[in-house]
């Protein structure tokens, strides 16, 4: 890493945050990583809500385009790809091709991000145990990892045919698949994409970003 790098990516390991990285990655940048601990709270404080007024993680700061802040991990990967991507790893040059990734990367944060964030709360992490709601999520999670299953159905080895960003967007969510409670074993196309990405270098140095994690080691065996 140079002493004055590309971009700042404000993060922690989190689905949402491995989005992020994993592109960031595959993009070959010059980044540096400042961890924001969710555990305590970190993302509210004022320092970042100046640069996410959300107060979530990721967000990454362009010190090539004035230091200027970007959050929402969609924001993230389309930024990424218009600025950054000169060889068009992210999004396609294609027209149709690029609206693909697009609708898919729009689906991931409107239903798989979210539904299996529900699944995982209600699973993990509520006080107390409601058994409608962690159906409720866990069912709709696998009928989104179904819409993934047909998509795969026709031979593709990725969502769109090529790697794409929207296969960065999900790839966090479904590596996580069984910290909601949910298998993958009614999903064997799901599965063999899962493990195909996970042998990509990039998706395994920025799942360790900013901390290692040994979900790639002990689930992907890579």
């Amino acid at each position: 890493m140079s002493a004055s790098p590309k971009i700042t990516l404000y993060t922690f390991g989190t689905p949402n945050g491995q989005k992020a990285s994993i592109a960031l990655e595959e993009l070959g940048i010059d980044y540096k990583t400042v961890e924001v601990d969710i555990r305590k709270n970190t993302q509210k404080e004022e320092w970042f809500l100046k640069i996410n007024p959300n107060g979530r993680i990721p967000a990454i700061v362009d010190h090539t385009r004035g230091d200027f802040p970007v959050f929402e991990t969609g924001a993230i990967l389309l930024y990424l790809a218009e600025h950054h991507d000169p060889n068009h790893i992210l999004a396609p040059t294609d027209a149709n091709k690029r609206s693909e990734a697009i609708q898919w990367l729009m689906w991931q944060m409107g239903g798989l991000g979210p539904m299996q964030g529900q699944a995982n709360h209600f699973f993990r992490y509520a006080p107390e145990k409601i058994e409608y709601g962690i159906k409720r999520y866990q069912d709709e999670t696998k009928r989104l990892y179904s819409v993934m299953e047909r998509q795969l159905s026709d031979g593709r080895e990725y969502l769109i045919g090529e790697y794409s960003l929207a296969d960065i967007a999900c790839f966090g969510w479904v590596a996580a698949h069984n910290w909601a409670g949910v298998g993958l074993e009614e999903f064997p196309l799901l599965d063999k994409w899962l493990h195909r990405a996970a042998k990509r270098p990039a998706v395994v140095k920025g799942m360790n970003v900013p901390q290692h994690n040994s979900l790639i080691e002990n689930d992907f065996k890579v």
